[in-house]
């Protein structure tokens, strides 16, 4: 391709900052960043926010290479046909390469009551409203955190340090991704901090009320304050658009994560699809997957054939109040093992993982290219040759 290239990146969260930056190792890129806050919203610190110990935002000026222009909007659609995008204010933007790195949310809730009577928990703005309420809430007030992942169990853990009389109710495992030996490190840092963890057979909200939760085995539970962290959802965007999209709303790509629709977009982070096999929604796998982003659309710019995907995770950190935590380490797969660090020392290592993901965009934004990502997912190619084998045969 001869002349100047526009590249508009929906999304500003890691993923999406991690692509911009990237690109502007050419010089004869015009890249535009849309996003709906002015500010970097570090996700993985929402739970602090609730707590009181951090606010989770940092500024873009940090994050964000200088010749990336930053478009405070929202996109409310995308005309693949016309090559641009309609803004919330009812501008058009045009580009010759789109990246959809929208990210995800709360899960629309099925549940009865979690709309109108739980606080749910995965932006930014829905932290600062739960905090609030914190903040007013008795320091008796019962608090029921649902959702056994990590996010449930660094809240739980946060406001129990604080005093406050929580329950975690799992709807399942505690920790599901965790090693049987990570889980029972986890659930002792709980129960240290006075957590009351329910899990098991029974254990799923059937339905939430202003002042309690109701258990799938008939149990309930008195619930001043409702935090529903069960499940992330993705934004409607693409398929609003007419874009392919899985059943969770993520955008199909091929396994160098192109559009299966169209060449020009290119999707990363977790809203990403690739060979309908989606990483594990991740700030470990928004880094990897904005870089390679990046890279997709700088190969199709320079005549050359996209590289395929083959990164992947290899731990997961998860914080128990302020003083200690667990960090659970993998297999190249993203399969639990056996070994995991615990205590003050698991406590470090999360807080060096938080401080990691913006070091590593700021570093990318002074010296564009040279992001690398160690582990790489042996098993992804057999994974993805076994399913395209059993794909029905197109006649």
């Amino acid at each position: 391709m001869t002349g100047h290239t526009e590249v508009v990146v929906i999304g500003g969260g890691y993923a999406g900052v991690m692509a911009a930056n990237r690109l502007t190792q050419r010089d004869d890129v015009t890249v535009r960043l849309i996003n709906p806050r002015p500010g970097f919203v570090e996700r993985i610190r929402l739970h602090q926010l609730v707590g009181g110990s951090d606010d989770a935002v940092v500024d873009y000026r940090e994050v964000l290479a200088e010749g990336v222009r930053l478009v405070v909007d929202t996109v409310t659609r995308i005309n693949a046909a016309g090559r641009s995008v309609t803004l919330e204010t009812g501008d058009p933007l045009g580009y010759d390469y789109l990246i959809y790195a929208v990210g995800s949310g709360s899960a629309d809730p099925s549940v009865p009551g979690v709309a109108e009577f739980a606080y749910p928990l995965a932006g930014l703005e829905e932290a600062r409203r739960l905090r609030a309420a914190v903040d007013g809430a008795p320091a008796t007030a019962a608090v029921t955190v649902v959702g056994g992942g990590p996010l449930g169990i660094e809240t739980a853990a946060e406001l129990a340090e604080l005093g406050r009389a929580v329950t975690l109710v799992c709807g399942g495992r505690l920790g599901p991704y965790l090693h049987p030996r990570g889980r029972r490190s986890v659930a002792k840092g709980l129960a240290k901090l006075g957590v009351t963890v329910i899990e098991g057979p029974g254990a799923t909200v059937t339905a939430v009320t202003r002042d309690a939760v109701q258990l799938s085995d008939g149990r309930e539970l008195p619930s001043t304050m409702t935090i529903w962290t069960a499940g992330f959802g993705v934004p409607d965007l693409a398929g609003r658009s007419g874009l392919s999209t899985d059943a969770a709303g993520r955008l199909l790509t091929d396994e160098t994560l192109t559009s299966v629709d169209d060449d020009r977009i290119v999707a990363t982070g977790d809203a990403a699809a690739p060979s309908g096999l989606p990483l594990r929604m991740s700030c470990q796998a928004a880094l990897p997957l904005g870089s390679h982003a990046a890279d997709t659309v700088l190969s199709r710019m320079a005549g050359e054939r996209p590289a395929d995907f083959t990164r992947g995770i290899a731990a997961m950190c998860v914080s128990l109040g302020r003083r200690a935590g667990v960090f659970q380490l993998a297999h190249r797969n993203d399969t639990a093992m056996r070994l995991h660090l615990r205590g003050r020392l698991g406590a470090m290592i999360k807080e060096s993982a938080c401080k990691s993901p913006i070091k590593q965009l700021a570093n990318e934004a002074r010296k564009p290219g040279s992001h690398t990502w160690p582990v790489k997912d042996v098993k992804r190619r057999q994974l993805v040759q076994a399913k395209r084998s059993e794909a029905p045969a197109i006649r």
